[in-house]
């Protein structure tokens, strides 16, 4: 006589086999066509900006009249402090501008940061729609790689 635990667990593996035979084929045939849709998909479009990106003589040129400049660096904290930046600025990270434009002057010229000046680019941008008097966007890094000079920030040592 047949225990009726190991016939259930027969029928169990039975299902369980039928089931894997319909399944992978199905899992193969989505995983080729999602392969396929992303080999064929366009590359996202690059973005165009309107605003300037600035080199170190046109940043040299308006720390000139530093009353009439603001900085404002779009990059983490964490970046900051890890590569540095210009001595004054307002810190607004990108995702954060457009609910912060109460807090920046109107009356001032404004340089967007960030690394390479992709995101500063985006937001020179946006501040501009904004009416904002903007004169362009910068890369820290490329304004050091040009033999511009970075305030490097140092963190304040951890509570403990």
């Amino acid at each position: 006589m047949k225990s009726p635990v190991k016939s259930s667990l027969k029928s169990f593996a039975k299902l369980l086999s039928a089931v894997a035979l319909i399944a992978a084929p199905l899992l193969f045939a989505s995983v080729s066509f999602a392969q396929t849709q992303a080999a064929n998909a366009a590359p996202a479009a690059k973005y165009e900006a309107k605003s300037p990106k600035l080199n170190r003589a046109q940043i040299d040129k308006l720390l000139s009249k530093p009353e009439q400049l603001i900085f404002i660096d779009l990059r983490r904290p964490d970046e900051l402090t890890k590569i540095g930046g210009f001595p004054v600025y307002l810190s607004i990270q990108l995702a954060d501008l457009e609910k912060s434009l109460a807090f920046i002057p109107k009356d001032r010229t404004i340089v967007t940061l960030s690394n390479h000046a992709g995101r500063a680019l985006r937001g020179a941008d946006l501040l501009a729609e904004k009416g904002f008097k903007v004169a362009g966007a910068a890369g820290v890094q490329d304004y050091e790689a040009e033999g511009g000079t970075l305030s490097k920030i140092v963190p304040p040592a951890p509570k403990g």
